[in-house]
């Protein structure tokens, strides 16, 4: 156990310095220390993503019976990927820094210190942030532990909720280079929103099927006859999901209505707040109703 955290605590952190150095160096690139650094976050988190849901395609498929069949992979891929959510929170906060640096949105060092940046950092992204701690110091000592070995095949399905993630990321690079005006930013917009509807909206839903299927029971029954801590644990892993498809259909109804008009405006360079927030602009979760559609957003996990 102790030997598989150690990978992951290795794996993730490593890859994102080896690709912000590889960015930095190789000869045509040479991007400057924060577009790498952003740009790295993005690819460790699609990385991630690739390998949870093949892991989860793998152990999904092995199950015949979805809640006796065991897979090593599943408690295996859990430990690995626990550090990852410790990573992503600094390196969210890191992209946040850069964000407030980048041309246009320069920021005094001497007065807006990393103590207020993190500050404001942790106000706009508690949602996120908050995410990720329930993931390692609850979903993580559940599945591990609480379950039993039993399950496998629905641990297997929610690692697939990741699909949506690339999506995601290559949206928000898309982004911080002003390339919303694109046909790849729009393709892949629709299926941001295609996979993040399937993947994470209709995730609980689907697995509350199954098992209706599995138990020989109506779908309306099974929230009465499973244990009250999945339906508690689903609500509040379902609740953040719902909000964040609720602004990305926002952000394509923008996109796919609206965006043509405005592109052809010339916009001016809006300056910071007090706490380093930039109005109008994208969180860094990249959720944002105005992840789409706008032509001089911000840099923004």
């Amino acid at each position: 156990m102790l030997s598989i955290l150690a990978a992951g605590s290795v794996f993730f952190p490593g890859l994102f310095l080896l690709s912000k150095q590889c960015l930095k160096s190789i000869p045509g690139l040479r991007w400057n220390e924060g577009d790498a650094a952003i740009v790295s976050a993005r690819l460790v988190s699609s990385i991630q993503a690739i390998m949870a849901s093949t892991a989860g395609y793998i152990i999904s498929t092995s199950c015949q019976d979805i809640i006796e069949d065991q897979h090593w992979l599943t408690s295996s891929y859990i430990l690995f990927a626990v550090p990852y959510f410790v990573y992503d929170i600094y390196a969210m906060f890191l992209c946040y820094w850069y964000k407030l640096q980048v041309k246009g949105h320069e920021v005094d060092n001497g007065s807006k210190s990393k103590a207020v940046a993190l500050r404001g950092y942790l106000r706009r992204e508690f949602l996120m942030i908050l995410h990720h701690v329930v993931m390692v110091t609850v979903c993580f000592p559940i599945s591990v532990f609480w379950r039993q070995g039993k399950g496998d095949y629905f641990q297997g399905v929610m690692f697939l909720a990741e699909l949506s993630t690339p999506s995601v990321c290559l949206g928000k690079i898309l982004i911080q280079y002003k390339q919303q005006h694109t046909l790849l930013h729009k393709v892949n917009g629709a299926v941001m929103l295609i996979t993040f509807f399937l993947c994470r909206v209709l995730l609980f839903p689907y697995l509350y099927y199954v098992y209706g299927r599995y138990a020989s029971i109506p779908f309306y029954r099974v929230p009465f006859t499973v244990p009250w801590q999945c339906n508690l644990g689903a609500a509040l892993l379902m609740a953040p999901q719902l909000y964040w498809f609720s602004l990305i259909c926002r952000g394509a109804l923008r996109l796919f209505t609206g965006s043509s008009s405005r592109s052809r405006k010339p916009t001016a360079p809006v300056k910071p707040d007090y706490e380093g927030h930039e109005p109008l602009s994208q969180s860094a979760n990249g959720y944002s109703p105005r992840m789409v559609g706008r032509d001089t957003p911000t840099m923004s996990h």
